[in-house]
């Protein structure tokens, strides 16, 4: 059976979609294709819409994509080292090198480690992967065994017979050869690989240290003769070292196997995540109910959700009324109620009641693969403090080689006979122990198990520097709007000038704002559409002509009338002039913490609106707690300084900038920094853009709008200011962490290299032997490895602090 009518026609009756990997029953299959004189199965018409597509992409892929049905044919597949399974649409990068991306699996070309997918895929399925490593591992184990107990028998004063003892050495030989041929070709391959680009590694130093141990033992077994008095012992024998070879490539498929293991465990929460959505989708058309796999899904679409069901999308709630869990997105274990009009998150519980949706958003633009995108990204990212790994790195291999061949020069002119044969082990040892990938791993490994803790905590971080630079804040500057209050404010008033009516100025207010999304336009449509306003199509361009003035408010034409609605400062702007009454209307309305807007219509003040929003509930603890962590808290509003002043007197906030502009926003942060603060700044809306982008940290609301997502380094997902001293102590954690990597991989290098080159033989007699340096070698990335996932429990609840 050819590779790619194996990908189509499995033995059973069963077929792998050549789209998402998926088993599917040709026996009864709905969806099927025909190219190339094959037949492929899909398992929906989404999948099989994708392969119609682009027919000869998917078939070229399909290979890659068989599953492997039997174990020999996954042991057969990791003998010949052919390349990992491939995941369609995938892009590839090196866990210590993110800079390296392809379509493909393959090996680093700077390191020589397995590249990994950058988004984690619940279709990736590598168990046969893991049974296959398994199983060379013990294989290498088995046949390393014999070797090593052939070899140091004598040492522990077990004689052979002379009679087996040709035997005995054949066995020997015999055996570490395939071990290192087979067993050690990935890392000659990868070792290689690296010299091409010049871009020694670890796996430069293993192949080294290994095929010279192999090729002299090799040369000392089958022709001693060939050797002078220096590799000759006191009995005139040439020592051979087929068990150091052979155990050291078994060690290091060792360390391999458990590294590999171990970082597999990184991307848990990313697929714990996108394990939330459900499958299939209860979609309602033409009064009909019917289960549809959810890549069918169209935005517009109307879904049913009953008690207990997970939400497949995001969408709005159409009918029903239900408690909805969201603790998946929000770490808060109580239930949120929804209602119509309220919005669902795809991945939530529909706890209680039955609801109908219309679904809003879908594939890669819901919430929660955003969620996953942003997590992957900053896992995949640099570090500033990676750029000290990487200095070193630059430079290590080289060292290393050098060393090597100055502890063979060294053990060659002043060591002990045999010279030349401790000489050839010293420099192996001093190859082998060396390891840069504990090194390189030390910041990656940690900055991808913190981005998933930070995932689960509802804390999304842009990349890594973020995380490093979150626990350097001193000072927290705050926006009032939905960031200290709830971001829902409500109409409180209308006072009216002139001849004109409540309605009529409701009205025409509420049909500039309906192209707005700021919160307090919304209040004003809220109140319009509560009360039956009758408002103005804003999508009939003869009829208005909408301009946002960022800080300030809106204008336009509206039936014929010139329209402004917002603060003093934009009627200032369009040279409107405030009456006495109008102002000292207004600043009564501040007074009692509301928020004051001016309509004029045709140049003339003809409405004072009021709105006024809720401090958030959780907002007076998380400030006494950032308090209490030692930060400064500055408030910076757009809003009159009543306004803002009755709020911070409120929350206890002493230092105040209001009536502030977006860049005037931007000035403040500035400010503070010259003056040496650390400053994150938090905010929700287009007017906060400027400001989180200049800010050390801009924090943005998770409610927020995409403009301060996208300018943001982190988004607080519930848009709780607690999330703060949360991404505050996890990003002590991480840096604690990556410090601790650096350390054990510094340290390990700068005892081990000296120790394997014999430093404290003249002293105490001391030597170690390539097995303990290969030991050694792979147990460095394994502890830096396991030492990162110490971050996968660790506390950032926002009471306990920083």
């Amino acid at each position: 059976m050819s590779a790619q009518h194996a990908c189509c026609h499995a033995e059973d009756g069963k077929a792998r979609d050549p789209i998402c990997g998926m088993s599917v029953d040709t026996t009864g299959a709905k969806h099927r294709s025909d190219y190339a004189g094959e037949t492929f199965y899909f398992c929906c018409a989404g999948c099989k819409a994708k392969f119609d597509a682009e027919p000869a992409r998917y078939a070229q892929n399909a290979p890659k994509t068989m599953a492997i049905h039997s174990s020999t044919h996954a042991m057969h597949k990791h003998e010949h080292h052919e390349p990992a399974i491939a995941i369609p649409g995938a892009t590839y990068t090196c866990p210590m090198h993110p800079e390296v991306q392809q379509d493909h699996p393959g090996d680093c070309p700077k390191c020589g480690m397995a590249l990994e997918p950058m988004m984690p895929s619940l279709d990736e399925d590598d168990t046969d992967e893991a049974r296959a490593a398994w199983r060379r591992l013990w294989l290498l184990i088995m046949l390393t065994v014999p070797v090593f107990l052939l070899a140091m028998l004598p040492h522990a004063g077990v004689h052979v017979p002379h009679a087996w003892s040709g035997m005995a050495g054949w066995s020997e030989a015999l055996l570490a050869s395939v071990i290192v041929l087979w067993g050690g070709a990935p890392f000659f391959a990868r070792g290689w690989r690296s010299l091409k680009p010049w871009q020694p590694n670890m796996y430069t130093l293993i192949a080294l240290g290994t095929g010279v141990a192999w090729l002299y033992s090799a040369f000392a077994f089958l022709v001693p003769q060939m050797f002078p008095a220096g590799f000759r012992d006191m009995h005139g024998q040439v020592g051979v070292y087929f068990e150091s070879a052979a155990v050291i490539v078994t060690l290091v498929t060792l360390g391999d196997f458990l590294e590999w293991r171990a970082r597999r465990r990184t991307s848990a929460a990313l697929k714990a995540l996108l394990g939330l959505v459900p499958k299939t989708a209860r979609r309602l058309s033409k009064g009909e109910e019917q289960d549809v796999p959810l890549d069918e899904v169209m935005a517009g679409d109307v879904l049913r959700i009953r008690p207990g069901e997970k939400v497949p999308v995001d969408g709005v709630v159409l009918s029903g009324h239900s408690q909805v869990d969201e603790s998946m997105l929000t770490g808060e274990s109580m239930p949120v109620t929804k209602d119509e009009g309220d919005p669902l998150t795809g991945g939530t519980v529909n706890q209680q009641g039955a609801l109908t949706m219309r679904v809003v958003k879908v594939g890669a633009s819901t919430v929660l693969s955003q969620i996953v995108a942003q997590v992957a990204q900053a896992q995949r990212s640099k570090a500033p403090l990676q750029r000290v790994a990487d200095r070193v790195a630059a430079w290590f291999v080289p060292v290393v080689i050098a060393v090597a061949v100055l502890a063979f020069a060294g053990w060659a002119l002043l060591g002990p006979e045999p010279r030349l044969a401790h000489a050839l082990i010293a420099a192996v040892s001093v190859l082998i122990i060396a390891c840069p990938c504990a090194l390189g791993l030390a910041t990656p490994i940690s900055i991808m198990v913190a981005s998933g803790r930070g995932a689960q905590q509802g804390l999304l971080f842009k990349d890594a520097a973020a995380i490093e630079t979150m626990r350097y804040v001193d000072t927290l500057v705050l926006d009032k709007t939905g960031t200290l209050t709830e971001g829902k404010p409500s109409l409180k008033s209308i006072e009216v000038f002139d001849h004109y009516e409540r309605k009529q100025l409701l009205a025409l207010a509420a049909s500039l704002e309906q192209a707005s999304e700021h919160p307090l336009g919304k209040a004003i449509i809220g109140a319009a559409r509560e009360e039956g306003v009758d408002i103005p199509a804003v999508v009939d361009p003869a009829t208005i002509d909408f301009r946002a003035h960022v800080g300030g408010g809106v204008s336009g034409q509206v039936q014929g009338h010139r329209l402004a609605f917002g603060n003093a400062s934009l009627m200032e702007q369009l040279g409107i002039s405030l009456e006495a009454d109008a102002l000292a209307k207004a600043e009564d309305l501040r007074g009692e913490g509301a928020t004051v807007m001016f309509l004029a219509i045709d140049g003339k003040v003809a409405g004072v609106f009021s709105v006024s929003d809720r401090i958030k509930q959780d907002t007076p603890q998380a400030l006494l707690s950032l308090n209490a962590a030692g930060l400064r808290i500055v408030m910076l509003t757009g809003d009159h300084a009543t306004t803002a002043n009755a709020v911070a007197r409120a929350l206890a906030i002493d230092e105040v900038h209001a009536e502030v502009s977006p860049a005037g926003k931007a000035a403040v942060i500035e400010a503070l920094r010259k003056q040496g603060q650390r400053v994150a700044m938090a905010g929700d809306g287009i007017n906060d853009a400027p400001a989180l982008a200049v800010a050390d940290i801009g924090i943005a609301m998770g409610h927020g709008t995409d403009v301060a997502m996208e300018t943001a380094q982190v988004t607080l997902v519930k848009g709780q200011l607690g999330g703060i001293l949360r991404a505050r102590a996890l990003s002590k954690a991480t840096v604690r962490n990556i410090r601790q990597n650096l350390f054990f991989a510094f340290i390990y290098n700068a005892l081990g290299v000296p120790l394997a080159a014999g430093v404290l033989y003249p002293l105490f007699g001391i030597t170690l032997s390539p097995m303990i340096a290969a030991l050694a070698m792979s147990l460095s990335s394994v502890s830096v490895v396991g030492n990162a996932l110490r971050l996968r429990g660790a506390s950032v609840g926002w009471v306990s602090g920083a």
